[in-house]
């Protein structure tokens, strides 16, 4: 087992090593222009210089708490709500079509208005990511409170649950792989939604999306590619971490068939 494991983990790397290689290629023959598509060793000399600074780190810090404050919120909205939605038939008939609709509406076209109403600061950033993780995780906890079956509602009525416990011992358990995923999903359209806010609100804060930005406005196209590994390594760590919590917390469940 582990060495098929080891064997699939080498086989990731073969396209990443690859395309480092034809750059590496391309760059030091020339068939490119160069100030556009820069050389590896530059890209690595800027990373060497952005990561011995302080303003980095910073960044990074800035950029998670506004990430995890905007899930939080919007995370404990979407189950609220999710929840409300699949067992109140009457929620649902009322709430439930403005809910679909709202979601259509692109979630960038919520900035102007929020910037409105919220200003350029950290709270527009915040509620921004909030809305980008409520959705997903709303969806996620309505199929999976609305798919508990009539065999549950049978173990309710045998142990004589109040609807308290028919809720927190029966339903959310019982549906938690569903909101989990949820969860998982609302954490990946925070950290887009994190990246996005800051970049489109550059001038206003710190963060990781600033250093693209920074990137841009000097025509650092090293400074560029540095600021996409840093957001895309953060993303992968915290999609890595989500799975091991998900696994952790539906431990209670035994091997899957």
């Amino acid at each position: 087992m582990s060495n098929a494991i080891t064997k699939r983990d080498w086989r990731g790397l073969v396209l990443p090593v690859g395309l480092l290689a034809v750059w590496w290629l391309i760059t030091a023959q020339g068939w490119v222009n160069t100030k556009l598509i820069v050389p590896p060793a530059g890209v690595f000399q800027t990373a060497i210089t952005t990561l011995s600074g302080v303003e980095f780190y910073e960044g990074v810090a800035l950029s998670l708490g506004r990430d995890l404050s905007g899930f939080f919120l919007g995370a404990l909205g979407g189950v609220a709500l999710g929840t409300l939605l699949a067992v109140s038939r009457w929620a649902d008939r009322l709430i439930g079509p403005t809910f679909h609709t709202v979601r259509q509406i692109s979630l960038f076209a919520w900035l102007p208005m929020l910037t409105s109403w919220l200003g350029y600061g950290d709270m527009s950033k915040v509620v921004f990511i909030a809305l980008s993780a409520f959705y997903p995780v709303a969806l996620g906890t309505f199929e999976g409170v609305r798919g508990v079956t009539q065999g549950h509602a049978e173990v309710a009525k045998v142990y004589g649950f109040t609807r308290t416990q028919v809720l927190f011992k029966l339903i959310l358990p019982a549906a938690s792989p569903q909101i989990l995923t949820g969860l998982n999903l609302g954490l990946v359209y925070a950290w887009l939604a994190t990246i996005g806010s800051e970049f489109l609100l550059a001038n206003w804060g710190n963060g990781l999306g600033n250093i693209v930005f920074k990137g841009r406005a000097a025509f650092n196209v090293e400074l560029i590619i540095v600021g996409m590994l840093a957001i895309g390594l953060v993303g992968t760590v915290f999609n890595r971490l989500a799975m091991r919590l998900e696994q952790y917390s539906l431990r209670w469940r035994g091997p899957q068939a």
